[in-house]
């Protein structure tokens, strides 16, 4: 028995929960969500908590049980809460500059680069106390989504990875990056 599906969700207060047959809908003050239901598994709501159930033992439906709950428990907790991510912007000359609606870098390249942020997805950018050599800013990202603040998050990675010889470029606030020696230390 699936022992993440077994757990009950606790519905916090102003959040709506419709049952649908194929997609739970979740509406709160952030946002509204849809998680979609597997076959084989529903969804109950017994008073302030959100139980899943799943019709049998058979072999696609524990796995299927616990990944319906996990989205739930994201849905619910994301249109209440909400989810965010840090990145940190590292190396001279970088620079970064949020806009309402997109992000723009500039980054070591030829030209600036503009990255339009999907809807649902907020960003703001802070200066924290780093011990990060060339550090410059934190870029935040924030929404309802998990799936897409993640991805958003690993988009904006991958303009600038992280270089292995100096450190430079667009890291994970709580990423260590390895540094390799170089042919001086070599």
């Amino acid at each position: 028995m699936s022992r993440v599906g077994r757990k009950p969700i606790k519905v916090p207060s102003g959040v709506k929960v419709k049952i649908g047959e194929r997609v739970l809908e979740v509406e709160g003050k952030l946002a509204k969500l849809t998680s979609p239901v597997p076959p084989g598994i529903r969804f109950e709501l017994q008073g302030d908590e959100l139980v899943a159930q799943r019709e049998s033992d058979a072999k696609p439906l524990p796995a299927y049980h616990g990944l319906a709950r996990a989205m739930a428990a994201n849905a619910i907790l994301g249109v209440s809460q909400g989810f965010s991510k840090e990145l940190d912007i590292v190396g001279i000359g970088y620079k970064v500059d949020a806009k309402p609606r997109s992000v723009t870098f500039t980054l070591g390249y030829s030209h600036p680069i503009e990255f339009p942020l999907p809807p649902g997805i907020s960003a703001r950018i802070e200066k924290q106390a780093r011990t990060v050599q060339n550090y410059v800013a934190t870029l935040i990202i924030s929404g309802a989504d998990k799936q897409l603040v993640g991805q958003v998050a690993a988009d904006i990675r991958s303009l600038r990875k992280p270089d292995a010889y100096k450190g430079k470029g667009i890291r994970y606030a709580n990423e260590y990056i390895r540094l390799k020696v170089g042919k001086k230390g070599a």
